[in-house]
């Protein structure tokens, strides 16, 4: 979370509730609505870091608000994160070490962990189906993110039938 707060703070200056705001707006109900502890838990890191600064700001309603500004050091983290390509497939799979070292140790059979595995994806398949419906289709962000997180899926659907196929 701590870098996608820095984006948020590239935009504008926000404090914690505007940032939780963001994200949600941003990324719709395809995102995980985050905790808003965490988020101040996060940006005092990031400014124990150096990376952002805040600044207290007097409300006369209510309590006052500490705003989050984006550092030099911060933008140059910023920069980096998005010029380094994002990190790949797994070849060290959790799933394929149960699959491979369970059965060996006599702890389980192969077809009955993925099938388990499998019952478990068309479970999130079907989540993720629903999560689509109820997501407006003008909300492209959310759209996208959840079809992407589909084809993920359905790959793993596919690679688990090789599996089968390859080790039965």
């Amino acid at each position: 979370m701590r870098l996608h707060l820095l984006a948020l703070l590239a935009k504008e200056p926000a404090h914690g509730y505007e940032l939780k705001q963001a994200l949600e707006q941003t990324f719709g109900s395809a995102y995980p609505s985050p905790n808003i502890g965490q988020i101040y838990v996060t940006l005092g890191r990031l400014e124990k870091d150096g990376l952002v600064r805040s600044v207290g700001v007097e409300q006369s309603n209510r309590p006052n608000k500490k705003v989050y500004y984006l550092t030099a050091k911060g933008r140059d983290v910023l920069h980096l994160w998005v010029d380094e390509p994002t990190e790949g497939p797994r070849v060290r799979d959790e799933f394929f070490m149960k699959l491979v070292l369970a059965p060996m140790t006599g702890i389980a059979d192969r077809m009955v962990l993925i099938n388990r595995q499998r019952r478990h994806y068309l479970s999130l398949m079907k989540d993720l189906n629903e999560l689509l419906d109820r997501t407006p289709p003008e909300d492209k962000i959310a759209t996208l993110l959840i079809e992407g997180a589909m084809l993920h899926l359905q790959a793993d659907l596919d690679w688990l039938e090789r599996c089968q196929e390859d080790l039965s």
